[in-house]
């Protein structure tokens, strides 16, 4: 034991008498579009504000709260899916990708939304589900009947037989992944449930409605989509009756990151484009999400000379990194990004969304307000899951009360590690009943009981230190050039702990420390050569003893466990004695 301290200790002594190492060197990507550098916020909408007191969150609900977002500091929202469904699988299953669905309100209602988001300067971004859409979607009715025009609309194959299907492979929720139809004699392919038929992308008419699709909601207002799903949209199936031992990497390989696919993203990305050309107005964003492979990850972003989508997703700090990574672990994550993506895009980081455990489950409630200062003062994109702004953590769902497909399709004793049902309980506006989201006697999913010690109202309040004021203060941070343009520079300084500085000259240069473990450190800044000895507190997480304006010294500085700070050191050149 006295021996790994003593290597841990060497160690670090050593890190400290070299330079930290710059792992981007500034953007010189201008700030004159409103969609780079941005703070996109996603709403999950059943779970955000009921208006109506049926237990569901809906979109009047949403209107109601905008302000929240203003007040936070956010640039944008992008909504989970509102369109009209039979609700199997969250709204991911679209029987009509024209239509709002009722229990969220009506087309009036997103009408009033949207322009009351625009009057308030946020821009609204819309799901776009096109891998698939509901077994009641017209289309799906009128192909399973062979109707002239829509018969090649979904992946239709022969099977054996009525009881065998074209292949063995199986779906995300588990089962084939083909299910047998009588009208048609044929098997019909769905990567998801039952209920969400893939549409075929092979078919000209498909890949124009989905453009369509497009264009209508363009013309209602919307600034941009968010693509659900992205490398699955095409497939290249083995022969006929292959059977044999199931191979998943063999699936694999068939569905997921085809360059078809890519493509397919970069027409999407053109529609967007020559509307803008054509109607005038600010860019219309498009993100993808792919959780993939970094190489196939980048090329969603364009392939060099066509554009893809504005950013894909980078969950690289959700898949890649626990509450147990080392900060060698996690600044090697950050640094995969900037390694691997082409110099001429924008970076994004994104803690949490609807599909994966709240960060302050995943990383520890302590750590909450260090993981926010992370996303917030790394380059590019910050993206927030409804929430983290507050801290909130998984709620509490038994499998009577679960509704995630995923889980619920499955045995009942994998409930608690399957079901993305926790990090999809209700916002914590207040201390009411229903944490002050709905007034129904129960709600769709229940509302976490830790509600009455952490919502927005107890937060809000003036003098408080807590997680939001932190984010406000951290949107307000990002509006910096420093933030914006700077050099990103970055060490490990302990086993657990790390700083980054931003960098840029003529500015003060910010830096970030954040001692993730559970034990206290004495770390020296003395490898970050752009720091003056007067380093001063900007930030400091909930628990930290320190204040806006404190000094920090720049060698021997004890950080407590979970401690993370935000500071400012004045230009070298700036400082007298």
């Amino acid at each position: 034991m006295i021996a790994l301290k003593t290597v841990i200790l060497l160690t670090t002594l050593f890190q400290s008498l070299i330079e930290a190492e710059i792992i981007y060197n500034g953007s010189s990507i201008p700030n004159d579009d409103w969609w780079k550098y941005a703070t996109y916020y996603q709403i999950y909408p059943r779970s955000f504000k009921d208006s109506d007191g049926d237990g569901v969150g809906d979109l009047k609900g949403i209107t109601s709260q905008l302000q929240h977002l203003v007040d936070a500091g956010v640039t944008a929202s992008w909504f989970s899916p509102i369109f009209k469904s039979p609700g199997i699988d969250g709204g991911y299953d679209i029987s009509d990708f024209r239509d709002i669905d009722p229990s969220y309100g009506t087309m009036s209602d997103f009408e009033q939304l949207l322009d009351t988001a625009h009057q308030l300067g946020l821009k609204i971004i819309l799901d776009f589900v096109p891998n698939h859409t509901s077994d009641q979607h017209a289309w799906f009715q009128l192909s399973k009947n062979r109707t002239a025009g829509y018969e090649d609309y979904y992946v239709w194959m022969d099977g054996l037989n009525s009881t065998t299907p074209p292949n063995n492979w199986r779906g995300f929720v588990g089962g084939s992944a083909w299910d047998y139809v009588p009208e048609r004699d044929q098997y019909y392919y769905h990567l998801f449930t039952a209920q969400q038929p893939e549409l075929n992308f092979r078919s000209p008419r498909v890949v124009q409605e989905m453009k369509d699709v497009l264009i209508f909601w363009l013309d209602k207002g919307v600034d941009g989509f968010r693509v659900d799903a992205t490398p699955y949209i095409f497939e290249n199936f083995p022969p006929p009756g292959s059977q044999g031992d199931y191979n998943v990497d063999e699936q694999r390989r068939g569905i997921q990151d085809l360059p078809e696919t890519f493509d397919m993203v970069y027409q999407w990305r053109a529609v967007l484009d020559d509307y803008t050309k054509q109607n005038g107005g600010d860019t219309k964003v498009l993100m993808t999400e792919a959780f993939t492979n970094v190489n196939a990850t980048m090329f969603y972003y364009g392939n060099g000379t066509v554009d893809g989508a504005h950013f894909t997703f980078n969950f690289f700090l959700i898949t890649n990194t626990t509450s147990n990574s080392t900060a060698s672990q996690d600044i090697s994550v950050i640094k995969r990004w900037f390694q691997f993506m082409p110099s001429r895009y924008i970076a994004n980081w994104v803690l949490g969304n609807h599909d994966r455990s709240r960060v302050a489950t995943r990383q520890g409630v302590e750590n909450v307000d260090g993981y926010n200062m992370l996303v917030c003062l790394l380059p590019g994109i910050a993206d927030t899951y409804n929430g983290e702004e507050i801290g909130m953590e998984n709620g509490e769902v038994t499998w009577e009360q679960g509704q995630d497909p995923t889980a619920c399709n499955r045995p009942r004793e994998n409930f608690l590690t399957q079901s993305r049902d926790f990090e999809r309980t209700p916002f914590h506006w207040d201390s009411s009943v229903n944490a002050g989201f709905s007034t129904a006697n129960s709600t769709w999913l229940p509302v976490s009981a830790k509600y009455i010690t952490n919502n927005l109202e107890l937060q809000s309040r003036d003098g408080v230190k807590s997680h939001y004021h932190i984010y406000q203060s951290l949107m307000k941070l990002r509006q910096e050039n420093t933030i914006i343009f700077g050099n990103l520079n970055i060490e490990a300084l302990d086993t657990y702990v790390f700083a980054f500085t931003r960098e840029l000259a003529g500015n003060d240069t910010y830096v970030f420390l954040f001692n993730k473990g559970n034990y206290s450190s004495t770390v020296s800044l003395s490898s970050f050569t752009s720091l003056s000895n007067d380093i001063r507190v900007v930030l400091s997480s909930i628990d930290s003893f320190r204040n806006e304006g404190d000094l920090l010294p720049k060698r021997r500085l004890r950080l407590d466990a979970h401690e993370a700070i935000v500071a400012k050191s004045r230009p070298n050149n700036l400082i007298h004695c």
